[in-house]
């Protein structure tokens, strides 16, 4: 993925983070700029936590693990974030609610788009 779809794909992040602002209580992001941030920061900890834990305790290894490592990300993110606040209760619905919205506008991962390219060659 080129740099440009990077940039479109962290703002289409944020702003489906804003819509799961408005619909989730207990899930507040202060703005685009926070919003942005913390796509970021998802991306940032979703891919240590891949990188450790392995392919199946992402969100898109599916399962119950993958939710809740979700969740727990973006529990964890509000503490590096700026002007966003999430409860526990509020980044299971978070989780849920984001998880709902990838199904009808899926996003790849970077795993999935090195791959791809690998097995082009």
């Amino acid at each position: 993925m080129r740099f440009l779809g990077h940039v479109v794909r962290f703002i289409v992040s944020a702003i489906v983070l804003m819509f799961v602002s408005w619909i989730v209580p207990n899930f507040a992001v202060g703005g685009f700029w926070s919003a942005l941030f913390l796509a970021l920061v998802i991306a940032l900890l979703g891919w240590v936590v891949e990188g450790i834990f392995g392919k199946k305790v992402t969100p898109f290894g599916r399962g119950i693990v993958g939710f809740l490592a979700s969740a727990a990300v973006i529990w964890l993110a509000q503490f590096i974030v700026g002007g966003v606040s999430v409860t526990v209760v509020g980044a299971i619905l978070a989780a849920l609610v984001i998880g709902i919205i990838d199904l009808f506008i899926p996003i790849s991962t970077p795993f999935e788009a090195g791959r791809s390219k690998e097995e082009a060659r």
